[in-house]
């Protein structure tokens, strides 16, 4: 049994967490109502895009596409583009969506197609490497940044589409969290490059639309300006999913810290309460001797 001194010690130390605890979660509270708006106002401009972008992939086909758009014509090497957190505390967040790129990935190998990694954020680099070591393209570090945001997406999709140009890879996915509560992230796997022409958003009915210039010069500006857009949304989401699995986190360490110290409070009392009690017996028997 711990002797009283080493229970006194135990009850402050788990004192002194809990404080700390508490004190990630209002802050995790107070940035997430702001990373929530962020990502929210994200969606429908990139629903629009995409909207667009529909409607002028219907009027071009061939290799009149831009090569963003059409692909290599070879769907071989697929690139894995991660995008976890850049730390740790919130919950299984980044778990979940090494999960995910992990059974992409597996899932791709099982079709015999070769699959590398582009690995975003800081936390889901070491449970990648154990598995896959050898299919590290690039990490791109944001964690020097306070808020990540389109300047970084800008750089990503850059450094992308020149990988892509250079024919490093023939498919990128995104694999990213969305956010959807507090208690809820969701990782998902979305095709990157080429870029996907979206169903059934692209003609409106008999409606006659003509473009100035034409398609494809319009095509060739907007198709990285999409890729920024989806990489910039991914990013959002996933500083709202941090927050949010950040706060579910430490509210739960901060209860389990209080049920703890609860436990080894009525530990302590119990055992001072014997040491008491002997004491008394021995005084007792003390003087019954004399």
């Amino acid at each position: 049994m711990a002797s009283l001194k080493e229970l006194k010690g135990r009850i402050n130390s788990v004192k002194s967490t809990q404080k700390i605890t508490k004190a990630k979660q209002m802050v995790a509270a107070a940035k997430l109502r702001r990373a929530q708006v962020a990502a929210e106002a994200a969606r429908p401009y990139a629903e629009r895009l995409s909207g667009v972008m529909a409607s002028l992939a219907s009027k071009v086909s061939g290799d009149s596409a831009p090569k963003l758009l059409r692909g290599t014509g070879s769907d071989k090497r697929h690139l894995l583009v991660v995008v976890n957190t850049d730390k740790g505390l919130c919950g299984g967040l980044n778990a979940n969506i090494v999960k995910a790129a992990k059974a992409k990935a597996r899932a791709l190998t099982a079709e015999g197609k070769d699959v590398s990694f582009y690995l975003i954020g800081k936390k889901g680099r070491a449970p990648i490497k154990r598995d896959y070591a050898s299919c590290i393209a690039k990490h791109f570090d944001t964690s020097t940044v306070r808020n990540p945001g389109f300047e970084e997406a800008e750089q990503i999709a850059d450094d992308l589409i020149e990988r892509f140009e250079k024919g490093e890879f023939d498919v990128a996915h995104l694999v990213y969290p969305i956010f959807k509560s507090a208690l809820a992230q969701d990782p998902t796997v979305d095709q990157l490059i080429p870029v996907p022409s979206p169903e059934g958003e692209g003609d409106s009915g008999d409606a006659v639309v003509e473009y100035e210039p034409g398609e494809e010069e319009i095509l060739e500006e907007l198709l990285p300006r999409y890729v920024k857009t989806q990489l910039f949304g991914a990013l959002l989401e996933r500083e709202a999913s941090e927050q949010g699995a950040s706060m579910t986190a430490m509210d739960n360490a901060t209860r389990n810290a209080g049920d703890l110290i609860n436990k080894l409070t009525i530990q302590y009392n119990r055992s001072r309460q014997a040491a008491i009690t002997t004491e008394l017996i021995e005084i007792i028997a003390g003087a019954e001797a004399l």
